[in-house]
């Protein structure tokens, strides 16, 4: 209905009508039934001199998942506004891309048009030799089309383009382009031709078009009201039918609804309740089972990481120690203090296993545990400069982040002590809008990056960084020190 309403003139009509249709567009599954609409409407918009609604429409009409052809008629109305609007460049470059797409050429109707649109704005753009050549090219394929409107908008156009430059071919092109429209009896076709007609006529001449003129304004009032006064009826009868089917299919549907409702809704129910129990006790044993596989997993890593270092590195020192006593005089002085220094290496060792293996503190209490940890590093002969950290907001930081940092720096500092021999060590924090940046330096004698031991610790460094989507810059070079930049997102 609201495209017989455009297609007469009635735009108001017709948009009112579209406007009660698009609440139902969400439930529409066949898309070309929207592109319906959104098209009528932004024809509409257009034919009332409103361009921005009409873009709008046609743009959404574009967007729709309907086939090629359909596609390519949205991109010519886009194409058909943007030069109402004087926006002549921008729909160039819309239509010139479509000149050599193998669809648009099969489609001889459209490819008709496309030309003729091309052709109206190099036409605009003081371009005359193209848009003539574009012109005539489009009014070719519409002669072997034998399309009466097609043809009488080519005239119509023709007639614009040589009005100035060639008057008498200008005069047949519109002469032509009145014939053409007055075959289909398109009202706004024969329309526009006339209003040429007269703009180019003198004399007698001007007087009988004029004549020709003012009847078909006074027809087109008529048809017009004529045609709105039957729409009305129609719609007033329509709605009043639909109403009264709508009252009788409700009430028995009621009444069908309340028996159905009734017999079904203790079957759902019951349904409902034992796949609830289902999947509360699937999810049940689901979640124990994990937490329990974790739990022993943590377990296993834990003992075998703590079984690895006594054996590695304190059975070692206390081997070498025994073996020190065994054979050394200890009343000698120097004998006396070897030993004690081993023994406190050998604490120091046993202490620090201890503070790997411990739980990590992530409550309110975060930042005190971690000063502790970094300060633990610190001796008579390291000495660690800590910039930033209570500047970080750690409440909104999760614990799985807080611990990783924690560890990162463990395993940093742990290496730092063993390796690299340095006597200051930075370690800088900083938060951004969305992540942690943390910087760690220090100047030992740097770590050649072929060495086994690095690879191992910026294994495990890059590993839980990872895991939490963060990024790790490490660099080192022998006797430059070490550096490590660390990003974590908030």
């Amino acid at each position: 209905m609201a495209i017989i309403q455009e297609t007469h003139g009635d735009y108001a009509g017709s948009e009112a009508t579209i406007t009660k249709a698009l609440p139902y567009t969400k439930l529409v599954k066949n898309q070309l039934h929207v592109w319906n609409l959104y098209t009528t409407l932004g024809l509409n918009y257009l034919n009332t001199f409103d361009y921005k609604n009409a873009l709008l429409y046609h743009q959404k009409a574009l967007e729709l998942n309907v086939k090629l052809e359909k596609k390519l008629a949205s991109k010519n109305n886009i194409a058909t506004t943007l030069i109402q609007s004087k926006k002549h460049n921008e729909a160039l470059d819309l239509l010139l891309p479509l000149e050599n797409k193998n669809e648009a050429n099969k489609d001889l109707e459209f490819y008709g048009a496309l030309l003729d649109n091309i052709g109206l704005c190099y036409q605009q753009i003081d371009n005359y030799e193209i848009a003539s050549d574009y012109m005539q090219r489009g009014l070719e394929i519409r002669k072997k089309l034998n399309n009466p409107f097609g043809l009488g908008k080519s005239y119509l156009h023709l007639a614009e383009l040589n009005e100035i430059k060639n008057p008498l071919l200008a005069k047949k092109y519109m002469n032509l382009s009145y014939k053409e429209f007055s075959q289909i009896n398109h009202t706004d076709g024969r329309l526009s031709a006339l209003k040429m007609i007269l703009k180019n006529s003198s004399g007698s001449e001007l007087k009988a078009n004029s004549d020709i003129y003012i009847n078909l304004i006074d027809s087109t009032y008529e048809i017009t009201q004529k045609a709105k006064n039957q729409f009305a009826r129609i719609k007033y009868n329509s709605k009043r039918e639909k109403e009264e089917n709508l009252r009788l299919k409700t009430h028995k549907a009621e009444n069908e609804l309340k028996l159905e409702r009734q017999k079904n809704r203790n079957i759902i129910s019951y349904i409902i309740i034992v796949i609830s129990l289902c999947l509360i006790l699937i999810l049940y044993y689901y979640l124990t089972s994990k937490a329990n596989r974790e739990k022993i997993e943590a377990a296993y890593n834990s003992e075998t990481r703590i079984s690895k270092k006594l054996h590695d590195e304190l059975a070692n020192d206390i081997y070498h120690t025994m073996a020190f006593v065994e054979n050394r005089n200890l009343s000698v002085t120097e004998n006396k203090e070897h030993l004690l220094n081993n023994l406190d290496a050998i604490y120091s060792r046993t202490r620090d296993i201890s503070k790997e293996s411990c739980s990590i503190v992530t409550d309110q209490n975060y930042i005190s545990s971690l000063k502790e940890m970094i300060s633990g590093f610190s001796t008579l002969n390291i000495n660690i400069i800590l910039n930033g950290l209570d500047s970080i907001i750690w409440d909104d930081v999760n614990k799985n982040k807080k611990v990783t940092i924690y560890r990162v720096l463990q395993e940093l500092l742990v290496n730092m002590r063993k390796y690299s021999e340095a006597t200051l060590v930075g370690i800088n924090f900083k938060e951004t809008e969305k992540n942690i940046l943390i910087n760690y330096t220090d100047n030992g004698k740097g770590i050649n990056t072929e060495k086994i031991i690095f690879k191992n610790g910026l294994y495990n460094a890059e590993n839980r960084i990872h895991k939490i989507k963060g990024k790790i810059d490490i660099s080192s070079s022998p006797n430059q020190g070490f550096k490590v930049f660390i990003k974590l997102p908030l």
